[in-house]
């Protein structure tokens, strides 16, 4: 299958499933979702595990068709914004409880792929973070600074043994996260919205919603061919912009990044990969990949404000993966295909309400399974119980990215480090 005529991987394998219908008429209901990614799944699943049933969640295409339906499939903790600079800006005590609430959420995942059968392919193995540098010093730093502030204990893999697992050169030591996982993202979203379902949730999609309006003490939603009227409307759109609220929408950057997946691989899956972990590097623009359950490698990188094409994408991603691995020069490629996350300036998820009913949560960038599960879980009890939990990310607010500025200005940092990762690879030879 050429790339040009496929979708993604994940949508050409997605379990098939009874479609929610779209919205028709007018109803009434406590809590509003506006879309159908992991935030909205998790939020509307948080609602009804605490008893909340009268939800209704819209989403303009189909569940998971957004970045929950189109990403790397890792399940780690952590944010965007890297531990140490989490630690400067909030202290120690703020730092750790948010962290865990993002390891909270990885151990949440996996009791609800569990509790809710859901068939996503999760291959709970951990992930490794490779070192494409010589110097050992940031994979010690790192290490060391998990442990003493965060309480996490990463595995050192000294090269021999790195190498034994991963089968290339370009790597030195690496790390090891034993408490992380990977799946397929897209089923995992169609497993959450039918759990959901199955509690009472009403999901509509092809939904699109066209208008949000106050009316008197609840918010009026407007799609094509209905209506809703609801106490409380939570945004979850991400990258793919809901267009319903300036502020809200202005505060992130739609972000692209491509991933890949090659032929099925037979025996040479093993020359390179002696491992069920995932793998990232430690560049700032790092490769990510893991293998499939069907012996295919999936392969993910870059970042960029332009969508490529699948050709453009399959041309960019095999560069960088016959660099990590050129045993497989001529290697097939079946699918690829891009996706929009959602980047805040100061690179944290926004999780805000206005006091008044309005709900959101967004710019989970680029590192997101687990922290859309936490943020769900915090809108949820905000709703159902009054919790204040959510105000924890109250410092990370919505300021403005200034687009179209903002994509000049992400592209050029991005470009920034990539060059000073290549500049690093020159100098130690």
């Amino acid at each position: 299958m050429h790339p040009s005529s496929a979708p993604s991987y994940y949508r050409a394998t997605a379990h098939p499933y009874a479609a929610f219908a779209p919205l028709e008429g007018r109803r009434e209901t406590r809590v509003a979702i506006v879309g159908g990614g992991y935030a909205g799944l998790n939020t509307a699943l948080g609602l009804a595990e605490r008893g909340v049933k009268d939800v209704v969640l819209l989403e303009r295409e189909q569940v998971g068709f957004g970045a929950s339906g189109r990403n790397g499939g890792f399940v780690f903790g952590g944010y965007s914004l890297g531990e140490q600079a989490l630690l400067d800006q909030l202290g120690p005590a703020r730092a750790r409880a948010l962290f865990a609430l993002t390891t909270s959420a990885v151990h949440r995942i996996r009791d609800r792929v569990a509790r809710y059968a859901i068939a996503c392919d999760a291959v709970d193995e951990g992930v490794i973070w490779a070192n494409w540098f010589r110097d050992p010093g940031v994979l010690r730093q790192r290490q060391q600074l998990l442990a003493a502030q965060y309480g996490v204990e990463w595995e050192w893999l000294a090269q021999q043994e790195l190498r034994e697992r991963v089968r290339s050169e370009r790597y030195f030591d690496g790390l090891y996260e034993r408490d992380a996982l990977h799946l397929h993202p897209l089923n995992y979203a169609i497993g959450l919205a039918q759990a959901a379902a199955a509690q009472g949730v009403t999901i509509h999609e092809t939904s699109g919603v066209r208008r949000l309006d106050r009316d008197g003490l609840r918010w009026r939603i407007a799609t094509a061919q209905g209506e809703v009227l609801t106490d409380h409307v939570v945004l979850s759109c991400g990258g793919y912009l809901s267009g319903l609220h300036k502020t809200i929408d202005r505060a992130i950057l739609p972000i692209a990044t491509y991933v890949m997946v090659t032929e099925p691989l037979g025996d040479r899956l093993d020359d390179c990969l002696r491992t069920r972990a995932a793998i990232y590097d430690s560049r700032f623009a790092f490769d990510y990949y893991r293998p499939l359950p069907d012996r295919r490698l999936l392969w993910g990188g870059r970042i960029s404000v332009l969508n490529r094409s699948p050709q453009a994408v399959q041309r960019l991603l095999t560069r960088d993966l016959l660099r990590v691995f050129p045993q497989l020069k001529g290697v097939r490629i079946d699918y690829a295909w891009s996706g929009l996350m959602s980047y805040a300036r100061h690179q944290m998820p926004q999780i805000g309400s206005d006091g008044n009913g309005l709900w959101w949560a967004q710019a989970f960038g680029g590192h997101g399974v687990a922290p859309t599960c936490a943020a769900g879980e915090l809108v949820a009890a905000a709703i159902a119980e009054g919790d204040e939990g959510w105000k924890q990310f109250a410092g990370y607010g919505l300021p403005s990215t200034h687009r179209p500025g903002g994509f000049v200005a992400a592209q050029a940092t991005y470009w920034w480090h990539e060059f000073n990762d290549w500049l690093k690879t020159r100098l130690e030879g």
